[in-house]
């Protein structure tokens, strides 16, 4: 049972793994479309040296998005493939492809990214794509899961980490963090409190990811 403190979550599993379970800083990319928030966060919780990684490339497909002005100001190294200039979600993910490996990237993070992926990335990176979804999946996957939780009527919801599969949201769960819905909840204030989490857990999810799924 949740508190009555709106902030209160359940997180699942609650680890932090020690980053000595690490061999060698995890080199991760990242994918995003929008703000960026949990690319900083992650960011943080390496300088933080609550994660052993390092970033080598952020990727964005959308030229107005601020995750590029926080690439620049974090120092990491951006390249925009705007999805608008490719024939086909195929060509797309080749080239996000070539980009990782120029980079030496050997794990793949997408923070926010907003564009159905293909096999074309996911057979090049096996078992090695993260993303982050805003709902206890497996309900509500797909596109405007806070509106959908919200006009549901649902008490519960949260955010969970994935290994990146071809259906989308339908990759093996790694975490989650369960937020309660308010009586007086908007569209704004559910979103902030479920984003709050997301910087939470995905740090630890990636390295739980890398200890269970890691050569």
């Amino acid at each position: 049972m949740f508190p009555s403190n709106p902030t209160a979550t359940l997180i699942s599993p609650d680890v932090s793994l020690p980053m000595a379970q690490l061999a060698a800083p995890l080199k991760l990319g990242i994918m995003a479309s929008g703000s960026g928030s949990n690319f900083e966060a992650i960011a943080q919780a390496i300088a933080n040296h609550d994660l052993l990684a390092q970033l080598q490339v952020m990727v964005y497909n959308n030229p107005t998005a601020k995750a590029a002005e926080r690439a620049d100001r974090l120092g990491i190294p951006k390249v925009l493939l705007n999805h608008r200039e490719f024939s086909s979600r195929e060509v797309l993910d080749a080239a996000i492809v070539d980009v990782m490996r120029d980079h030496q990237v050997d794990w793949i993070i997408m923070a926010g990214w907003m564009r159905v992926v293909t096999n074309v990335l996911i057979e090049a990176f096996p078992r090695r794509i993260l993303n982050i979804h805003p709902s206890l999946l497996p309900s509500f996957p797909g596109a405007n899961a806070i509106e959908r939780t919200l006009a549901a009527g649902v008490k519960i919801t949260g955010c969970t980490v994935h290994i990146v599969e071809l259906e989308v949201d339908s990759g093996p769960i790694l975490m989650q963090a369960a937020v309660p819905v308010l009586p007086d909840d908007t569209l704004e204030t559910l979103h902030q409190r479920i984003q709050s989490q997301e910087h939470r857990i995905f740090p630890r999810a990636i390295a739980l990811a890398a200890v269970q799924f890691g050569d």
